[in-house]
């Protein structure tokens, strides 16, 4: 059988690849193929094969040709980063949103001086991107000067991109050309007071991640299937994110898997509390939550359950697969997704305070303004197979304690065949139809 285009995801547990017919302009959604991915096998090739083994069955055939294979991957730890910035709650935290956003895996983050220890840290984690950031524009130059020079020191291979106060680019590309060192430049994430600027920086660390992602263990095979683009999955969910925004307004996703839990969220400070917000949050913002996989860190998510299932459930933990097996498994895998996911939103959502003043009490708010979000979308395998996610989490909702989230009346809809990651990486090169096979499966109360 021959097939116009294959979609794979190489999750940190789960691969699936999806294959697509393109007619008249619409991309068709023909089948999926699931299996476990083998990133502990350093060849997560074999995931992906097996999933296309499984994805001929589905479509009841005995040879499989395709024309393009397009990927996403947060396999082998996905995109991993390390943040250096000027100031904790201004570069920093403006560096930091754009790399989540793009999809990275951040390991490490700096504020101020970098330091030898610095260093040390950094070439133990191998990133594979480093972000330097720092001042606003025509702002502080010193800082930003030495922890160029402190990088050139790093004994690991490995890209610099600079997003930090454009007056100094030239020099700062001058200090990393003397030592041969890769380094690109990027507009400055936070170019003036209260100020994000994330957008280009995340285009240009999916570029990076692109072309050194064969670099990366356990991912080296990745290109001898893969002919199109690979991206980070959690930035594909994000472009889907984005995309759903532009059809049905201010919109969250809620991705629950067996490495991390992530929430996206896209949408406008609301009026109530836009003139009370202490610091500007992104529009479209992303968290990770790298201790709540439900399967990599199963134990420490089990202790944020509030009823352990049976006696026996320390067993049922360390016999759990990263696929449920049984009906026990099961119902353990739908505890621990409640509680990643109640422990994702608080995370994630901004928080209300109160200043009691000589004049009275005065409502203040910080982080991410979720209050005007209209749809909440469920992906990830652990809330895509749980037995009544939809329940499970207006339940979390209405459990939460005050925070600038989202209205009770808010619609929920399950990412029913785990197409959002997918049409996350086809907008990037079939905007159009990635457009029209979203508004498709909302039409067909599929997402």
């Amino acid at each position: 059988m021959n097939i116009e285009l294959l979609v794979g995801e190489i999750g940190s547990t789960t691969t699936l690849v999806h294959a697509f017919e393109l007619s008249e302009g619409s991309l068709i959604w023909l089948a999926k193929g699931v299996s476990e991915t083998s990133v502990d096998q350093g060849d997560v090739s074999i995931g992906l094969k097996s999933a296309i083994e499984k994805l001929k069955k589905e479509l009841n055939v005995n040879e499989l040709h395709w024309q393009r294979f397009l990927a996403a991957s947060s396999a082998a730890g996905g995109l991993r980063m390390t943040v250096h910035g000027l100031v904790w709650d201004m570069t920093v935290k403006a560096a930091k949103e754009a790399a989540l956003g793009a999809g990275a895996n951040i390991q490490y983050i700096t504020a101020g001086l970098l330091s030898g220890d610095d260093l040390k840290e950094i070439e133990k984690i191998r990133p594979n991107i480093v972000l330097l950031a720092g001042g606003v524009d025509y702002g502080e130059k010193n800082t930003i000067i030495a922890n160029a020079r402190m990088l050139c020191k790093l004994s690991v291979n490995v890209p610099i991109i600079y997003a930090g106060n454009k007056e100094i680019r030239r020099q700062i590309m001058d200090i990393f050309e003397e030592k041969g060192v890769e380094c690109l430049i990027c507009d400055n994430v936070y170019p003036s007071i209260d100020q994000l600027h994330v957008e280009p920086l995340r285009k240009l660390i999916q570029q990076v991640f692109e072309k050194h992602i064969t670099e990366a263990v356990g991912m080296s095979k990745i290109r001898e299937l893969v002919s199109g683009s690979i991206v980070p999955v959690p930035a594909a969910v994000n472009m889907a994110a984005q995309l759903f925004y532009e059809i049905k307004g201010p919109c969250m996703v809620i991705d629950i898997g067996g490495a991390t839990s992530d929430v996206h969220s896209v949408c406008q400070d609301s009026e109530r509390f836009r003139n009370v917000l202490t610091s500007p949050e992104p529009f479209a913002k992303r968290t990770v939550e790298g201790d709540m996989g439900v399967y990599k860190n199963r134990m420490i998510v089990a202790q944020h359950m509030k009823e352990p299932p049976e006696n026996d459930w320390r067993t049922l933990l360390e016999q759990l697969q990263p696929i449920a097996e049984n009906a026990r498994q099961q119902e353990l895998v739908d505890r621990l997704t409640q509680a990643a996911t109640h422990v994702a939103l608080s995370r994630h959502v901004g928080k209300i305070h109160y200043l009691y003043l000589q004049s009275g009490r005065k409502t203040m708010a910080s982080g991410k303004d979720c209050t005007d979000v209209k749809t909440i979308l469920l992906t990830g395998g652990a809330l895509i197979y749980h037995t009544d996610a939809i329940e499970m989490v207006t339940r979390t909702l209405k459990s939460m304690d005050p925070t600038l989230l989202i209205p009770s009346n808010v619609s929920i809809s399950v990412d029913k065949q785990y197409l959002l990651s997918t049409i996350g990486v086809l907008s990037l090169e079939y905007p159009q139809e990635a457009k029209q096979l979203m508004l498709d499966l909302i039409e067909r109360k599929l997402l």
